[in-house]
């Protein structure tokens, strides 16, 4: 997690995140850009190559209350297509153990993220291969999907507890208990 810290620019540890839920600049139209399932970002069809024109970019994205994603600046807003999640968790830091086990993420563009109250997790169960993916909220509505090699660790996590009268498969976090699945699906 402390990589995350060493990959902002010097001097921007305690600069935040710009404030682009309280910006409502004009629609300016589509661009064609695309973040893909795998966390890549393409531009008019070609990979952007450069990781910090990618962390730039996430700074001001933002996905509005009509599921559509924007970057957004004060004085514009730009439409772009998300295939799956906005972010990648690609890493993640257990501490605690039972009820005091906290989850932290780390996402492909350095978003750093406790799964509790503010970022809760959620899970899709996959209609092509009925496998399951889980999902952590990053900010505003933007999420990202867990990577599968951290799936596989977060999965290790689970335990069967009986929530509202079903057992199921669950996982906890910053005192919250994230349920997956009914454990009788379990495979």
């Amino acid at each position: 997690m402390r990589r995350a810290a060493s990959q902002l620019p010097e001097g921007k540890e305690g600069k935040g995140l710009p404030p682009v839920e309280r910006w409502e600049p004009d629609f300016c139209g589509e661009l064609d850009m695309e973040i893909k399932a795998d966390g890549t970002w393409f531009y008019m069809g070609t990979p952007i190559g450069r990781p910090a024109l990618v962390r730039l970019f996430s700074t001001v994205l933002r996905k509005d209350a009509d599921g559509k994603t924007y970057l957004v600046t004060p004085v514009e807003k730009i439409a772009i297509r998300v295939e799956d999640a906005h972010f990648n968790a690609v890493e993640m830091h257990v501490s605690g153990e039972g009820e005091t086990q906290v989850l932290t993420f780390r996402t492909n563009v350095g978003d750093v993220v406790e799964a509790g109250e503010q970022h809760p997790l959620r899970f899709v169960t996959d209609s092509e291969t009925g496998g399951f993916k889980p999902y952590i909220l990053v900010r505003g509505r933007l999420e990202a999907l867990i990577s599968r090699a951290v799936m596989y660790d977060l999965a290790a996590l689970g335990e069967e507890l009986m929530i509202d009268g079903k057992l199921m498969f669950a996982l906890r976090s910053n005192g919250r208990i994230f349920p997956v699945m009914p454990v009788e699906q379990l495979q």
